[in-house]
């Protein structure tokens, strides 16, 4: 089974955690691509680039797309990309949701993102020091 990503961000921010996630793992067990959305980027342009990396990422298991936000131009594009049963799409990319790609990146496209989803929001919490007793 082998699953692709595309990652959409913010400058290069997903380029960034990406490069985080595979040092971490030693290696990056999949194949990724990222988009990099600037001020002054095209919106239409961009969406057919990241049409164009799905059908080179989509190897008969589908393909996987993360957004850093939902509702923003990276949100919007990688939103563009959803194709049931095919290409599913997260917001909201962190670093946790993509070690638990990698970790379970034998995963189908189901599982991989379920996978993603808890990652991501299980590791979002409030971070305070224990109480001195």
């Amino acid at each position: 089974m082998s699953i692709g990503l595309l990652i959409i961000t913010h400058n290069n921010s997903g380029k960034e955690l990406l490069q985080t996630a595979t040092k971490m793992f030693g290696h990056c067990p999949m194949e990724v691509r990222t988009i990099e959305v600037h001020n002054d980027s095209d919106p239409e342009q961009l969406t057919a680039q990241a049409a164009d990396l799905v059908k080179q990422l989509d190897s008969g298991d589908g393909v996987l797309v993360l957004a850093d936000m939902y509702g923003s131009t990276p949100g919007n594009i990688a939103t563009a990309m959803y194709q049931e049963n095919r290409i599913n799409v997260l917001a909201g990319l962190n670093l946790p949701m993509l070690a638990r790609i990698f970790n379970y990146s034998q995963l189908d496209l189901t599982g991989i993102t379920d996978a993603a989803l808890t990652g991501g929001q299980k590791s979002i919490i409030e971070c305070r020091p224990k109480n001195q007793d």
